[in-house]
């Protein structure tokens, strides 16, 4: 199969979605419902699930290292949404990371139809992230109307504060995918650094705790400037800095143009690995 047919260009990577759409859809409501199936509470897990680690990190966090935030956090539900603003886009970057290793090996049955577009695989991983970041917005949302009455108006602005952070994960997902294929050890490795992100991002503790002198972490920290402009979106009413969004959007781009070319030019290999 030639190389011409599979374009790596930016017009190719965004024209999956229209052109896939259907196809995409079926393959992402099939993973959110298969996640849950069976079991008892079924999607209230995707709910119950971060609502339990909330609960037990608001515990460690608030209660027994008795950390204090800057800002507007008057009591430990202020301090609990501004854990948990940070733990749902780290969760939606993690997750598309830890999964992409395993994405064509899990799939190897498609790889080899020839009609088959694999380039939709890590469209519908991110899009399952996007299903779960999405609820829990919302129950940042509703808790924090039935505390205050009202939610920022700079909310308004927090599409345009996720959508490079989704464009980011899609080309690590791009990426790390293809490369999975021909590294076994990917998997363990990129679980490793998503733990590593979580507890290197300022998602338990104010940036300000942070001593000068080791400042720089947080600063390459890729997800550290979305976890706080969304926070500041969603609770604080503090709207995106232009700067620091301007560079959200070209990292982002960079990031999902890179992924997509690695996955486009390393795919014809796949089917001789698997």
């Amino acid at each position: 199969m030639s190389q011409a047919r599979y374009s790596a260009s930016p017009l190719a990577l965004f024209g999956t979605v229209p052109d896939y759409a259907s196809l995409l859809w079926q393959f992402a409501r099939r993973d959110i419902t298969g996640r849950y199936r069976g079991s008892m509470i079924g999607f209230g897990w995707a709910v119950l699930n971060p609502l339990l680690l909330l609960a037990i990190y608001t515990f460690v966090f608030s209660i027994v290292l008795q950390l204090r935030w800057d800002g507007p956090v008057a009591d430990r539900v202020d301090f609990a949404l501004v854990i948990y603003a940070g733990m749902i886009v780290h969760g939606f970057f993690a997750e598309c990371l830890t999964r992409a290793p395993s994405l064509i090996l899990d799939n190897r049955n498609l790889v080899k139809r020839v009609v088959f577009p694999l380039e939709v695989l890590p469209w519908t991983v991110l899009v399952v992230a996007a299903f779960h970041f999405a609820v829990g917005v919302i129950l940042i949302a509703a808790v924090a109307l039935a505390k205050s009455g009202t939610l920022p108006l700079s909310a308004l602005s927090l599409p345009v504060i996720v959508l490079p952070l989704a464009l980011a994960a899609l080309g690590f997902v791009y990426a790390f995918s293809a490369l999975g294929v021909y590294l076994r050890d990917l998997g363990q490795l990129v679980g490793f650094i998503a733990m590593m992100l979580l507890f290197m991002s300022p998602v338990f503790y104010p940036v300000s705790a942070v001593p000068p002198a080791w400042r720089w972490i947080i600063a390459i920290n890729p997800i550290a400037t979305f976890i706080e402009e969304t926070r500041g979106a969603l609770l604080f009413g503090v709207w995106p800095r232009s700067v620091p969004l301007a560079a959200m959007w070209c990292v982002g781009l960079a990031t999902a143009s890179l992924g997509f070319f690695w996955f486009q030019r390393t795919r014809k290999g796949f089917a001789d690995v698997l």
